[in-house]
């Protein structure tokens, strides 16, 4: 089923790769950036190459695709102060200022590192575009639709923090994002051009209440549709400010 008139349904931003995510009801594009404080620290392991200056493979950081405990962190970010507080289940709260105080912030992180994975040794900020996933400045646009029928076909529902996405949209069909390449999607005052889909790993698999693998995300989208590609990256061509439940319009 779908609504009348698609809407954006959330936003989302991780401060830190793969360390947690945080809803926003607002937020501020700016035309060939990524989403303001998403992806702006990365954490290195010990078999990285990176000298923490130019964008480089996810496969150089600790993410959950290898480290699934990862998956369960949320974040907050006072964006004035620049201090991030991490929650995790299995841990303490922390709060901690990434470009001063790094160590603690591995003592806390660690223990979540499983037996025979490169264990992390410290935080890199972006020089530039956020260390997103792709080598070029876009956000992801996800499709709720899309979420309910993958969550069909696995048998429960399916929290979209495990696709680490920017923002979700609701109201166009199930799949109906595979649609959208090279079209324009206008969200309040902002444009964004549809650019690629999203290729997925095994990150989605961790259940983001437990870091447990609970569900073989990327065998269902295989053996469903036929690749395991999930929601599509876009390029902000026109900045503005948009906020949850803003109309979408597909141009």
């Amino acid at each position: 089923m779908t609504t009348a008139s698609p809407s954006l349904a959330q936003i989302w931003r991780h401060p830190i790769k793969a360390h947690g995510a945080e809803a926003l009801e607002t937020v501020n594009l700016t035309a060939g950036e990524t989403l303001p404080w998403d992806r702006v620290w990365a954490v290195p392991h010990e078999a990285a190459k990176t000298d923490g200056t130019n964008w480089v493979s996810c496969r150089n950081f600790s993410r959950g695709a290898g480290v699934p405990k990862l998956m369960a962190i949320d974040a907050t970010l006072d964006a004035a102060k620049q201090v991030i507080t991490l929650t995790h289940p299995d841990l303490s709260p922390i709060s901690f200022s990434p470009d001063q105080q790094a160590a603690e912030f591995l003592n806390w992180v660690s223990s979540l590192t499983p037996e025979g994975r490169p264990r992390p040794t410290g935080i890199i900020r972006a020089s530039g575009q956020g260390i997103t996933d792709q080598s070029k400045p876009w956000l992801s646009i996800l499709n709720l639709a899309s979420l309910r029928d993958l969550s069909e076909k696995l048998g429960q529902p399916l929290d979209p923090r495990r696709f680490r996405g920017n923002l979700w949209i609701d109201g166009i069909p199930a799949w109906g994002e595979r649609g959208l390449l090279g079209k324009s999607i206008r969200i309040g005052d902002v444009e964004l051009n549809v650019t690629e889909h999203i290729g997925r790993c095994r990150a989605t698999e961790a259940n983001p209440d437990t870091g447990d693998r609970d569900l073989d995300t990327l065998g269902a989208l295989k053996q469903n549709w036929g690749h395991t590609d999930f929601g599509v990256f876009a390029e902000v061509t026109k900045g503005g400010t948009i906020s949850v439940s803003d109309k979408v319009e597909i141009q």
